[in-house]
């Protein structure tokens, strides 16, 4: 784990047309590091068993660990996995911006209890296995559910974390989170760049520049931060604002998402869509449309 006054920002990607991010993952990942982000995040073990970091907290955890962590709380969760194995689904990863969670309960006054939920995440909260039992088959199924069902759910998980009185705080009273000291980190500036100007050209050049690192530096550094290359990094989240676009705007034609997702051309667009996704965009924008109406008939 890196030294624990430096946490790697994490580039969190909600897609157009949702409220919120809901995804798995396994073992190893790229995403297994010491990081934060700016969003609220629920995050369920599923499998595997080892050691995890929240703020100033370290502790053991195992399958039915539960945890939220506020805004900005670095975290990490390393799992003790022998033989260079690979676990399919290690958690469940829920994850949220606080303009979506204070816009709704600033309309909906019924859920003025899941307050003290998000102001106690501020330190990370650790739920009880019973409380995660309950969740698992409610973010489970968050996985594929589309509309109304998708919210509907993340109602019911509000619902029983609010009840969950028996959790636990993580770390100690006196630690805050220092985002803007995270930031001064030259790999963290570069990042938060591609994230706020990722539809835009920029080279790795350029973003060494901000890094204040000489270009080869900030190469070893970004994979290092990140476990991949600058290009590899930028067309997997550039291909992951095509798949939200193909999703969500039916009207765009494959051509103008490939320009407002990034791309230069249509060509490099597909080669990367393929190469990512298995398919061409055309066909991957048919793919949803048909499980969409597949699950609507359900």
């Amino acid at each position: 784990m890196r030294d624990v006054s430096e946490p790697d920002l994490e580039v969190v990607q909600i897609r157009s047309g949702e409220s919120f991010k809901m995804w798995s993952h396994g073992y190893p990942y790229h995403t297994v590091r010491w990081h934060f982000h700016p969003e609220y995040e629920i995050h369920l073990i599923t499998e595997t068993s080892g050691c995890y970091f929240v703020g100033d907290f370290i502790g053991d955890f195992q399958p039915g660990n539960f945890v939220m962590t506020g805004p900005n709380l670095p975290h990490n969760w390393v799992s003790d996995v022998v033989d260079n194995r690979r676990i399919e689904q290690r958690c469940l990863v829920l994850q949220f911006s606080e303009a979506f969670i204070d816009g709704l309960l600033s309309i909906l006054p019924e859920l003025k209890g899941f307050r003290s939920v998000l102001a106690d995440s501020r330190r990370g909260v650790l739920f009880p296995v019973e409380t995660a039992a309950l969740a698992k088959p409610i973010m489970q199924e968050m996985l594929e559910a589309v509309g109304a069902r998708r919210i509907a759910l993340f109602m019911q998980l509000v619902e029983l974390l609010t009840g969950a009185n028996e959790h636990v705080a993580l770390t100690t009273s006196d630690y805050q989170p220092d985002p803007s000291g995270y930031m001064s980190i030259g790999t963290n500036k570069a990042l938060a760049f591609i994230r706020e100007r990722l539809t835009e050209p920029f080279s790795e050049t350029d973003l060494a520049a901000i890094a204040g690192q000489t270009p080869s530096a900030f190469s070893r550094s970004f994979r290092k931060h990140t476990g991949f290359s600058v290009v590899q990094y930028v067309n997997r989240l550039r291909i992951n604002l095509a798949c939200q676009l193909l999703m969500s705007s039916e009207e765009m034609a494959v051509i103008d998402i490939c320009y407002a997702s990034g791309f230069n051309n249509l060509s490099n667009f597909n080669r990367h869509f393929l190469a990512r996704k298995g398919m061409p965009p055309s066909r991957f924008r048919a793919l949803r449309a048909q499980n969409e109406k597949a699950v609507e008939a359900a």
